[in-house]
């Protein structure tokens, strides 16, 4: 039987590599719905050579065009934030979640109340929702399997094995790209250097996120939802190599760890085919070619935001939308040149410090949080001195 999917975020890095998966297993999986946030000409011809049912961009100012791509083909046109919704709701067997931010969490909500399969490459709604969420899977019955692949690993290494049996988990990181820069050489970072990843092949914003490891931040987070260990048992260790993707240790001491080439790819493709498995043209991994394969404890003093996200996650309610809402603002204003680099966490810092509402207890009361820390992070910044 083939498996039914639909894919949000199709045009970003995340989105063409399961399309590249499914293109070699085509018998496999039939597209029920792929989605973008403006580029209809790219989405247009995903859909096309994909035979989707439904093509959305979220930007409504894109639907002409991507009416007029679409002509003659089989797939309907649709767009804005509603479509996006309805996409997820059509029944597909499997949805990725991949649109970048707190725009996803309304359709990566939806498709959780169908109760299927989501594949979760989302991270910001997770760590935005992370009690409505898994209060959401718990409803529908749903299965939430992760796309990260340092989540996807630790998943695995849990295979076989009992959540009450785990002593510590511990979440890989490569340390970007300013892993041996001093504060001083820092400072001056820019968005160039910034976006170039030593390891993966990713969007901006994630790049960014990786620079100043906000992004392994966020993953603790997630990690604490998905794998209620304890934040006490959740840690993290720099691993430039990127080989490990993250490590089980259970109450025997033995620790399973999962390894793989840093291809994105391969943790889509354990969720993908879960529970099976389906072959991948990933680069084998060399051990004796990378020879040996190094450890790191992260410097919080050159890299703030990891103890800014564990105080947000145990701080709990509103703080860690507070957190992701502040990140995003700032991460933007530094790639349009509006703030330095370190000024990221400085930004994010003060927004914590500064608003503090309670707890979400809805998607419409969390979004209102999610606006006023935003508004909020965007007045502080206005007294920061141009990055320029």
């Amino acid at each position: 039987m083939t498996r039914s999917l639909s894919i949000f975020g199709a045009t970003g890095s995340v989105g063409l590599s399961t399309l590249d998966l499914v293109r070699q297993h085509r018998d496999k999986y039939r597209i029920v719905a792929l989605t973008a946030n403006g580029n209809a000409a790219d989405l247009a011809k995903l859909a096309r050579e994909f035979d989707a049912e439904i093509a959305v961009v979220a930007d409504e100012t894109a639907y002409a065009a991507l009416v007029e791509a679409l002509a003659g083909s089989s797939t309907k046109a649709a767009a804005g934030p509603a479509a996006l919704v309805e996409a997820a709701q059509m029944g597909a067997d499997w949805t990725m979640a991949a649109i970048v931010g707190c725009a996803g969490l309304p359709p990566t909500m939806a498709a959780i109340e169908a109760g299927k399969t989501v594949a979760l490459a989302n991270k910001e709604a997770l760590v935005s929702a992370g009690d409505l969420m898994m209060a959401a899977v718990e409803r529908s019955g749903a299965t939430l399997l992760p796309v990260d692949s340092e989540h996807n690993a630790i998943f695995q290494c849990l295979a076989g094995g009992h959540i009450d049996q785990v002593r510590k988990i511990t979440l890989t990181a490569s340390g970007g790209p300013f892993r041996t820069f001093s504060l001083d050489q820092m400072r001056a970072v820019t968005p160039a250097q910034a976006v170039a990843h030593p390891n993966w092949d990713m969007g901006a914003k994630i790049s960014v996120d990786s620079a100043t490891m906000m992004n392994k931040g966020l993953e603790l987070i997630e990690a604490h939802h998905l794998f209620p260990v304890g934040l006490d048992r959740l840690d993290i260790v720099v691993h430039p190599q990127s080989v490990i993707h993250s490590m089980v240790e259970y109450v025997d001491r033995s620790t399973l760890a999962q390894l793989g080439s840093p291809d994105m790819r391969i943790p889509i493709a354990s969720t993908l085919a879960w529970p099976a498995r389906i072959e991948t043209n990933s680069e084998p991994l060399d051990l004796a070619r990378i020879s040996k394969l190094e450890f790191e404890v992260p410097d919080l003093v050159r890299f703030p935001a990891l103890q800014l996200a564990r105080t947000s996650a145990e701080q709990g309610g509103a703080a860690p939308a507070i957190l992701n809402a502040a990140n995003e603002v700032a991460v933007a204003a530094f790639l349009n040149g509006q703030i330095g680099f370190l000024d990221i966490a400085n930004v994010v810092s003060s927004t914590l410090d500064g608003y503090s509402p309670n707890a979400p207890h809805s998607l419409e009361h969390l979004f209102s949080i999610d606006a006023a820390a935003r508004s909020y992070a965007k007045s502080l910044m206005e007294k920061l001195p141009h990055a320029a």
